[in-house]
């Protein structure tokens, strides 16, 4: 065979494997499944979000999402219009409460759920994470005329407590961890236990720390509020998603290590908690921890 007919046949074949090449991509955009195929059918993406848990996911003055997870579930938005083609994404936004968040996301209710929902094992067992999106822990909100400082002072106190969290049994633990006895009051969402708080039913709010005093900056009288000394939990945020469908939660990570990498998450922290100050060592760590590379 000659040089020149060796060349042409190189080429040839060259061209045939990038044509495998090109079409097995379109095959992956097409033959999309699960959560992917759903979204794709429908033009829209079904995001879950909490209506009073600021800063991380609220509704705004104008009732419309807002917050740190908001955010960050529209940059997941963006990545899915992108990787499925779409000229146009609808997205539709369903309330969900710590009691219904789980069960909308195993449903279908809900394609993503962009609260201050924390990572477990046990919600593994019906759920799927994306990686980690912020790091707190379980702490008491008080009012500033409470004399509710230290572990000691809870014996006998009324404390409200949001049903179906994390925070509900770890305040359970560390109660009876610390003989302490206090008289936890279930309350359904944070609306009600500041509510609780405002109107002197309980004496202390529990809950995550950064939702704590984003509640007490958001409450007509912030400066009446205050944080106790008392800290008692490990939370790990996450978005939600459905259990067992890789392609989409895989999607997600993208767009979330994505954000980390490009430093784009500084501008999103610093829009809800500038006011905090800059982000803590631990925050700082989770970031680049979860900047995964491609």
């Amino acid at each position: 065979m000659s040089s020149r007919a060796r060349g042409i046949l190189g080429w040839s074949v060259a061209a045939a494997l990038l044509a495998v090449v090109l079409h097995a991509g379109v095959a992956v955009a097409e033959d999309v499944d699960g959560t992917l195929k759903k979204i794709k059918s429908s033009g829209t993406l079904t995001l879950g979000y909490r209506e009073s848990s600021p800063p991380f996911s609220f509704a705004g003055p104008d009732k419309r999402p807002a917050g740190y997870s908001i955010d960050l579930c529209l940059q997941v938005a963006a990545a899915v219009q992108k990787a499925l083609g779409l000229s146009e994404l609808k997205l539709s936004w369903v309330p969900v409460t710590p009691e219904t968040r789980i069960e909308a996301v195993k449903r279908g209710t809900v394609d993503i759920e962009c609260g201050s929902t924390t990572a477990s094992l046990s919600r593994q067992e019906q759920v799927d994470f994306s990686l980690m999106t912020f790091v707190d822990g379980g702490g008491l909100l008080i009012t500033k005329e409470s004399n509710l400082r230290g572990i000691g002072d809870l014996a006998g106190k009324r404390v409200a407590v949001a049903t179906g969290t994390t925070t509900e049994r770890a305040l359970a633990e560390f109660l009876k961890g610390e003989f302490v006895t206090a008289q936890t009051v279930p309350v359904k969402d944070h609306a009600e236990g500041m509510a609780a708080l405002q109107a002197g039913k309980v004496d202390a709010y529990a809950s995550d720390r950064a939702i704590l005093v984003g509640l007490a900056l958001t409450a007509p009288d912030p400066k009446r509020f205050a944080l106790s000394a008392v800290a008692f939990s490990y939370e790990p945020y996450a978005l939600m998603v459905r259990r067992n469908d890789a392609t989409f939660r895989l999607l997600v990570n993208r767009a979330l290590s994505d954000v980390y990498r490009s430093g784009r998450i500084l501008s999103i922290y610093d829009r809800w908690f500038g006011v905090f100050g800059k982000p803590s060592v631990v925050l700082q760590a989770m970031y680049q921890l979860n900047a995964l590379p491609e």
